[in-house]
């Protein structure tokens, strides 16, 4: 143990420079050896995740985390475009609302969802009794059905399987939810919620079409890139507007 303080002055001049030059060694060599260890931690730790991952794990792990960006910044703009469900979910801040929807570990649902989750959640929204944040509905709908159809995983290892039907049916019902969204009203002829408009100059904002456009191609890229690595054939399935349906996952 090295003291605290240590006195050299009851030593000779020479004596003093001995014993600084020897304390000055022990300490570089216990740092040296400190830092030694953490640099042989660290280089143990990425051997182990990068023999752990293949190929396709990592583009898997991208494609997850840039698909849940996309759903955060899709909830932020549908609630600056919809504030007053902030209201009804009794809410004063778009950051804290974003954030709850995704909170990890992930809810089952949140309390104005009764309960419900994935595609039963979307439903909510699009429902002309629900009383609850429609916001909230949608996108913990969508987030709910993302992540069930990567197995309810947020990072994937050598022994995560993936299925590129199930995912490029995720991406039609990506489709379908956004159909939804500027399709379906109330009785009043309104539609539950805004997203895509034209303002007073006669210029269209598609900035929601285009959030959606990414979403849906990350996932029909991931689906394609699963089928040819494992040679698996993807069902391909064409639905009319006057049938939009949730696939299954």
């Amino acid at each position: 143990m090295i003291p605290s303080k240590i006195s050299f002055r009851k030593f000779s001049p020479i004596k003093r420079q001995i014993h600084l030059i020897l304390w000055l060694t022990i300490l570089l060599t216990a740092c040296q050896t400190q830092l030694s260890k953490e640099l042989q931690q660290q280089q143990s730790q990425f051997e182990i995740d990068d023999i752990a991952k293949a190929d396709i794990d990592m583009v898997a792990d991208v494609t997850l985390t840039q698909s849940m960006n996309y759903l955060r910044s899709l909830a932020r703009k549908l609630y600056r475009r919809n504030p007053h469900q902030l209201h009804r979910a009794q809410i004063d801040n778009i950051e804290y609302a974003v954030t709850r929807l995704f909170s990890y570990p992930w809810p089952s649902g949140l309390t104005e969802l009764n309960g419900k989750r994935s595609v039963s959640a979307i439903q909510l929204a699009f429902n002309e009794e629900f009383q609850g944040d429609r916001v909230a509905a949608l996108i913990a709908g969508l987030r709910d059905m993302l992540l069930d159809t990567y197995g309810g995983q947020s990072e994937f290892y050598l022994y995560s399987n993936f299925d590129p039907q199930k995912i490029y049916n995720l991406a039609r019902n990506f489709e379908v939810s956004f159909w939804k969204l500027n399709h379906d009203r109330n009785k009043k002829g309104e539609l539950f919620l805004l997203s895509n408009a034209i303002n007073n100059q006669s210029v269209i904002n598609l900035s929601f079409e285009r959030l959606y456009g990414k979403l849906i191609a990350l996932q029909d890229q991931m689906a394609i890139v699963i089928a040819n690595s494992t040679n698996r054939h993807i069902k391909n399935i064409i639905q009319s507007a006057a049938r939009m349906v949730f696939l299954p996952i």
